[in-house]
């Protein structure tokens, strides 16, 4: 693992802002500076570490293993520089404008909540609109600021970060369990009814490869809507998979096959490269980032 020790800020700032851009000159355009300048700072970066951080290929750069190693600890130091100076200088408190975040209805409700009064304390004045869909909202069409999602955007203009990767267990109510019988084996499954949430075949083949194999007939009720689906879920109509830190939260239900491994979603950050000069966008992004990745077992 590569270690920081003592290094220029201005050289680690340098060599993030060009990870993030995916260009010396978009990151120079964002840091205000010269192409030429930039290109030193991250070569005197990488000659003081004595590894290679980027490599071209093209006419883009791509980060190398050591950087990609670099990357994870020097968005976290620059996450908490730029929360440094907006304390230091009280301008948290000054923040204001709109900013638009997109997530599941589920994340919405259950998870979000908590970062939002976080957000509401450092930035009184500052409005957040939560856009609650399961659809993908296109960020390139300003249909939102921030997007929380399990796929990662396609879109070269964007930047997207992989905050951790979720655990979701099978739940059921306990009162369907004690009218149906709680499965022993994964082999049992198939005997249960289940929730669907949105495309019950897209459901289908997402369980399929974690060894549940189910069909049309094991799906008698279902929403697009995932509050309601875990409302039914909750209600005792059957079993469906949801992220253990709003299934163990849920009151009257319960993990079904406890010591099945736990079904893992990556989790990903996204918005516009106006990051970077929106203080708004940059404080709301970054404790999204903070508050997720805490939920993470063990932080």
């Amino acid at each position: 693992m590569v270690e920081l020790g003592d290094f220029d800020w201005n050289h680690i700032r340098a060599f993030l802002a060009t990870a993030e851009a995916g260009s010396l000159s978009a990151a120079a355009r964002q840091l205000r500076q010269t192409q030429p300048t930039l290109s030193r700072q991250v070569a005197a970066l990488e000659a003081d570490l004595g590894v290679m951080l980027f490599e071209r290929v093209g006419r883009s750069l791509e980060l190398t293993q050591a950087g990609l190693e670099l990357l994870e600890h020097t968005r976290a130091m620059g996450e908490a520089a730029n929360r440094i100076a907006l304390t230091a200088s009280g301008q948290a408190q000054s923040i204001e404008g709109e900013v638009r975040i997109t997530a599941s209805d589920v994340m919405s409700a259950h998870v979000l909540p908590d970062v939002l009064r976080d957000i509401r304390e450092r930035a009184p004045l500052l409005r957040i609109e939560v856009i609650a869909t399961n659809d993908i909202r296109d960020l390139m069409r300003r249909e939102a600021d921030i997007a929380i999602r399990h796929v990662r955007p396609d879109q070269p203009d964007l930047i997207a970060r992989l905050v951790r990767e979720a655990r979701a267990h099978l739940y059921a109510a306990s009162t369907y369990l004690e009218r149906k019988g709680r499965p022993r084996t994964m082999a049992e499954l198939p005997a249960h009814d289940f929730v669907g949430f949105g495309d019950t075949a897209r459901m289908i083949e997402f369980l399929a490869p974690l060894g549940i194999h189910l069909r049309q007939q094991n799906f008698p009720i279902g929403s697009p809507s995932g509050i309601v689906a875990w409302e039914y879920v909750r209600q005792g109509f059957g079993l469906a998979p949801m992220p253990e830190e709003v299934g163990d939260a849920t009151a009257g239900v319960e993990r079904v096959l406890p010591d099945m491994e736990p079904i893992l979603f990556p989790i990903w950050l996204t918005t516009h490269r106006e990051l970077h000069t929106s203080r708004r966008i940059r404080l709301v992004f970054d404790l999204l980032a903070e508050h997720l990745a805490r939920q993470e077992p063990g932080k």
